[in-house]
Order: structure tokens, then sequence, then C-alpha cells
């Protein structure tokens, strides 16, 4: 199967050792984002501007891939303190709409550049 690698310059660079998202058939698969804004590589402050920067750096890169972000059907996210999960759903609420997609939240001791959430996705488009 051909994978085709997705990059945006709509969302932050990788810093490191992998592609913002690869598309292998109708199925991509969306690295994890952290709240960098794309322009600066540097952190939103807050744990609210960090959340809707995540989700629109998700929302980038999956446009850029063909979809958008009603096509993710499993979502990854990750937080440095659980207190902050009801403001991920708050957010989420502005980013996704019924049929939801299928969700895990993690508590995690931390986060690369200190960031307070991380999320990553699985996206089916196409087909």
């Amino acid at each position: 199967m051909k994978r085709t690698i997705i990059s945006t310059p709509l969302a932050p660079a990788a810093i490191g050792t992998y592609s913002q998202a690869v598309r292998a058939g109708d199925t991509v698969y969306l690295s994890g984002q952290i709240g960098l804004e794309p322009a600066t590589m540097k952190l939103a402050e807050g744990i609210d501007a960090q959340i809707v920067r995540v989700f629109d750096n998700l929302q980038a890169v999956a446009e850029t891939a063909g979809g958008s972000l009603a096509d993710v059907v499993k979502l990854n996210v990750y937080l440095t303190d659980l207190v902050h999960f009801a403001k991920v759903n708050e957010v989420m609420g502005r980013y996704f709409v019924a049929p939801f997609p299928a969700r895990a939240a993690v508590g995690v001791a931390a986060l690369p550049r200190g960031a307070l959430v991380e999320a990553d996705a699985i996206m089916v488009i196409g087909g």
C-alpha cells in the first residue's frame, strides 16, 4: 500500500523524526499535536489556549490531507493534569459534532516542550 506524507505550514513543523501525518489508503494517521503556534513554534500560554491550538493544528493537518475533523474516527488526548479534562470536552464541542469519534484521555507525567495537552488522531477519508 502506498504511503503519502502530509505536511502543512498551517501546523507546527515536526520537531523530531516524524511526519505531521501519513496517509495509507483511506486512513490518515495524524501525529500528536501540542499547543505550538505554527508561525513562531512557541507554546500557547495557558491550558485554554493550548487546547484550542491543539485542535486548530489537528484541523489544519486533517484539511491538508483532504479531510476534516468530521472524518476522525479515533482521538487520543494526553493531559499532564486530568483536572483539565472538562475543558478538553468543552473545546471539543466546538470542533466535533455527533457522531463523535472514539476517544481516550490519558494522564501523563510530562509532554514535549512543557506542553499541558497533546492530541493525535486517526482519520478515514475517501473510499
